[in-house]
């Protein structure tokens, strides 16, 4: 093999210089894009050349680079379906953790199901939340600042909590309003918080029969559908589900995951009881989907870093997301990392 000659070696250092500083990433950018259909806003967390900076959102103030202009991380998106009531902040701590590791992250606002408009939360919303994940894509792949930088034949797909929902409906299992309908029927006592939402609770006296009564007359008024829905989008190509809403799956749809599939569970999950919802999930796909983390001491608003301020808001949302004693929120930082290797180990080459 012929030595390199000194000309050709100059060459190739400035060569690497370049690729250097074009991979460069100084800070977390964040911009909003309009969505498309009439869709709400998409947020997107990607790699930046600008500095991190204070930005205050609602009751957050994070460290990122708004508006600052994007380079080229690892090529790959992962898109983030938030829980009912939602908002893009409470994930991100995980939306940092990928973009670290050189995902670009974008999270659609969920209609009928956010924290400007909670007005038709569970299946009502269920079932458009998975187009809305695909006009996300599109949304993105629209973006002359973003499409260059992306490759969206691999796309990673993220859900918590009703998020979960749509995760599994885009790793390729079906639900439908009739099994939520009969497993609140089956189990209202059981899993009151899962088939009621914020509405009411159970306080163990007089009031808990009438207030099941009331709930099961009006879950049956509104969920007699027995369509099966699913939505297929070929790009996304590996899904985690956290804390997923689950009891109205056909859990042989998931036996077989259409893509790689993790889930994140939380033992002592007070809103949507592991009992019901994750675990039937694991043990109708194992072992072909992976138990990405579990959190033994964590209840259902671990997910959530940072966490909402729990004086904003109302009392049975504040003991649903409020975290159980015990539980260390150290550890999350942990789980995010969990969560980034699964789509590293799954969408990169």
């Amino acid at each position: 093999m012929k030595p390199i000659n000194p000309a050709m070696k100059r060459y190739l250092l400035v060569c690497l210089l370049a690729l250097a500083a074009a991979y460069a990433q100084a800070g977390v950018g964040l911009a909003r894009l309009p969505g498309l259909s009439d869709d709400g806003p998409v947020t997107v967390f990607y790699p930046s050349s600008a500095p991190d900076q204070p930005v205050t959102r609602g009751p957050f103030t994070m460290q990122l680079a708004w508006q600052g202009p994007p380079v080229r991380g690892n090529g790959r998106l992962v898109v983030i379906s938030h829980g009912s009531g939602g908002t893009p902040w409470v994930h991100a701590d995980l939306a940092r953790t990928l973009v670290e590791a050189g995902f670009a992250v974008a999270m659609p606002q969920h209609r009928g199901d956010n924290s400007n408009d909670p007005s038709h939360p569970g299946p009502q919303s269920w079932k458009l939340r998975p187009a809305e994940v695909s006009r996300a894509i599109d949304a993105v792949a629209q973006d002359r600042r973003f499409a260059p930088l992306l490759a969206l034949d691999k796309v990673g797909m993220y859900g918590m909590s009703a998020g979960g929902h749509t995760a599994l409906s885009l790793a390729g299992g079906r639900w439908s309003p009739e099994l939520f309908r009969q497993h609140c029927e089956a189990h209202i006592a059981e899993d009151f918080p899962a088939c009621v939402g914020l509405l009411t609770r159970l306080n163990d006296n007089f009031f808990d029969g009438l207030k099941k009564t009331v709930v099961l007359t009006a879950i049956r008024y509104r969920f007699d559908d027995a369509t099966w829905y699913t939505h297929d989008d070929p790009r996304i190509q590996a899904v985690v589900a956290g804390v997923p809403f689950a009891a109205d799956f056909d859990t042989a749809s998931l036996a077989a995951p259409r893509v790689p599939l993790g889930l994140v569970t939380a033992a002592r999950d007070k809103w949507l009881s592991p009992r019901f919802h994750s675990g039937p999930v694991l043990q109708a796909c194992s072992p072909r989907c992976e138990h990405v983390a579990d959190m033994p001491t964590a209840g259902h608003g671990a997910l959530l870093s940072p966490p909402p301020p729990l004086e904003n808001l109302g009392a049975i949302a504040a003991d649903l997301l409020g975290d159980p004693p015990g539980f260390d929120r150290s550890a999350m930082p942990e789980v995010d990392r969990k969560i980034t290797a699964f789509f590293r180990n799954h969408l990169l080459p």
